[in-house]
């Protein structure tokens, strides 16, 4: 019977499953959007020395 409905497009999980699928999708685009703000740029940052060296370096 579900092959039946399936067939006949009256399943009646696929709008369950297009607005699942459609509220993923805003989730996935919210956290892309967040890390994008939250990213640092690559002309910002700097390398790290590790602590023994800089120690070295002092005495």
């Amino acid at each position: 019977m579900f092959k039946r409905m399936r067939r006949r497009g009256g399943d009646p999980g696929s709008a369950g499953a297009a607005q699942q699928a459609a509220e993923h999708e805003a989730a996935r685009q919210r956290i892309l959007a967040e890390a994008e703000a939250e990213r640092t740029p690559v002309e910002d940052t700097t390398r790290a020395v590790p602590d023994r060296r800089w120690r070295r370096a002092q005495g």
